[in-house]
């Protein structure tokens, strides 16, 4: 199964042409021998590390198993079309709440599910990287706040994330790189039923400019962020981190399917088994970065088991797949008299964090709460789903779009070794067993639920909003199956992202999260890159790596 063939090298006519994120053609060099490092996966963890490590001089190839789109010739303002980017290969999900997977949990294109991510870029509590030490549950993180916090604000630098003047919670930071943008008239109700409530809120910072941004231009608000954006507005990793990438002589290699690692006698990580263009190849490199996400990530240490590490690579734990966690994404919706068109402009632009923040509570954890403005076809799969609406009365429901509000919830659920990926023996097209998700909420993700959906239904009634309904069963966000942690007993990998078993080897992406907070993880998951570049760079000029 396992090909010997070489990585392609120019003019073999494997490569096909690659264009940066703008349309404009890029020339790539391409690996033929060993590199220093080779990424699996491209998203907010492989591909903002590959840019890093290619600006610090290392040789760099990172595979993707999607495709290398051009958002301005190939992303259309249609839902239908935009199913391209989603991660939809055969997996298996069960468990007593099953976890819907593809879709916004997972992204099969070059720069991972930031191509088609809601923009939102939130910062950790600074107590969630303690959890266990100071709030009594999950698992503390290996790094201090502090340290994050000033990866954070590099990441929102180099991002250009859009942000208000003065954020509002947690420990002062400086002044976000652009503003924020303008509320549109759903998120005007919301803030007014935060008013209500007594809670602050705020403009959500945002990966999308408001104004230009070298080849970017500022947001038009046209409704589309929850999908590839056909402007360039959107600071995905597709437009800010691989075009860096690119020029500092990384190599992209998308349709790459990498489906085993390679060791070598002494247990080292000596390459990666992909498949392209028809093909089993062989790339070696002197380490390796698994940065699949929290379903590919332990799949793929899983399926390189071999007689030197019969359970997996970087396994010894046993760890490897469990603590599988998800966030809580669970709606109130309902009608105002006055037509909003609640999908305009970004998605998430009235914000209350009242609850990260809150200790009058019987629960663990946190949970923010964000505008909505879900698309007609989304829409019209919560009224199915929620409500029970079919026919006549689905129809019916769907001539008020523009009069519907909404706000939903990112919940922080809890670790549970219970909740895991594992092989399943069903296959998929390249010969490789597909992972089985089990899941199943606890009873504190249950009560953070219940508690979530009682105050985002008093904030709407304080606006004035009517007709309201719950959307009670839905998850999004991803995290767990590598955790890192202080002892190879108890965790896959270390504060640096390198794996206990396998020193050659990195994990570096949402899957070692210990705890996933209770906001959206993309600005975490590209902030704890950065932090593992610097790492690096650190242990080669030691002679440690």
């Amino acid at each position: 199964m396992w090909g010997e063939v070489d990585a392609p090298r120019a003019g073999n006519g494997l490569a096909p042409d690659v264009f940066d994120a703008h349309g404009g053609h890029v020339p790539m060099r391409e690996y033929g021998g060993e590199v220093d490092f080779a990424i699996v996966g491209t998203g907010a963890g492989g591909g903002t590390l590959a840019a890093r490590l290619a600006e610090m001089g290392f040789s760099v190839v990172a595979f993707d198993a999607g495709a290398y789109f051009r958002p301005l010739q190939d992303f259309a303002s249609d839902e239908l079309t935009q199913n391209q980017l989603y991660w939809t290969d055969k997996r298996i999900s069960d468990g007593e709440n099953p976890i819907t997977l593809g879709g916004k949990n997972s992204g099969k294109a070059v720069g991972g599910s930031t191509v088609h991510f809601a923009m939102v870029s939130l910062r950790f509590r600074p107590e969630w990287f303690k959890s266990r030490t100071r709030l009594g549950y999950g698992a503390d993180w290996p790094i201090d706040w502090r340290e994050m916090w000033h990866y954070y604000g590099l990441a929102e630098r180099q991002i250009g994330i859009a942000g208000p003047l003065t954020y509002p919670w947690g420990p002062k930071r400086p002044r976000y790189p652009y503003r924020a943008h303008e509320l549109n008239a759903a998120a005007k109700v919301l803030a007014r039923g935060c008013e209500s409530q007594g809670y602050d809120w705020t403009e959500t910072p945002l990966a999308t400019v408001s104004a230009p941004r070298g080849k970017s231009p500022p947001c038009m608000y046209r409704g589309f962020c929850r999908f590839g954006c056909s402007t360039n507005a959107k600071q995905s990793v597709l437009t800010v981190w691989l075009p860096r990438a690119l020029k500092a002589g990384a190599e992209i290699r998308d349709m790459a399917m990498v489906g085993r690692i390679e060791t070598d006698a002494a247990g080292l990580a000596s390459g990666v088994h992909y498949h392209r263009h028809g093909a089993w190849r062989f790339q070696r490199a002197r380490h390796v970065v698994v940065a699949g996400y929290a379903i590919e990530t332990p799949r793929l240490l899983l399926n390189s088991a071999n007689a030197q590490f019969p359970d997996g690579l970087a396994n010894r734990s046993g760890l490897v797949g469990k603590n599988l966690m998800t966030q809580s994404n669970q709606a109130v919706f309902g009608r105002v008299e006055d037509e909003v068109r609640w999908n305009k402009g970004p998605p998430s632009l009235a914000i209350t964090e009242h609850w990260n923040y809150e200790d009058r509570k019987d629960f663990f954890g946190g949970y923010c709460w964000m505008g909505q403005g879900p698309l007609p076809i989304e829409w019209a799969s919560v009224q199915a789903g929620a409500r029970g609406l079919w026919g006549e009365r689905l129809r019916h429901a769907m001539l008020d779009y523009n009069h519907a509000v909404g706000i939903k919830m990112v919940g922080e659920m809890l670790p549970d070794e219970r909740n895991r990926v594992t092989l399943a023996d069903e296959t998929d097209q390249y010969g490789l067993r597909v992972a089985r998700v089990t899941y199943r909420w606890g009873e504190n993700d249950k009560a953070l639920i219940e508690h979530a959906l009682g105050q985002m239904a008093m904030s709407l009634q304080g606006a004035g909003v009517s007709d309201l309904f719950r959307q009670e069963d839905d998850t999004n966000h991803l995290g767990g199956t590598a955790r890192m942690g202080f002892d190879a007993a108890t965790s896959v990998v270390d504060a640096d992202c390198r794996s206990w078993d396998i020193p050659n080897l990195f994990i570096c992406d949402g899957s070692v999260f210990p705890t996933v907070g209770g906001v959206n993880p993309a600005l975490t998951i590209q902030t704890l890159a950065l932090r593992t570049a610097d790492r690096i760079k650190t242990l080669a000029g030691r002679g440690e790596l």
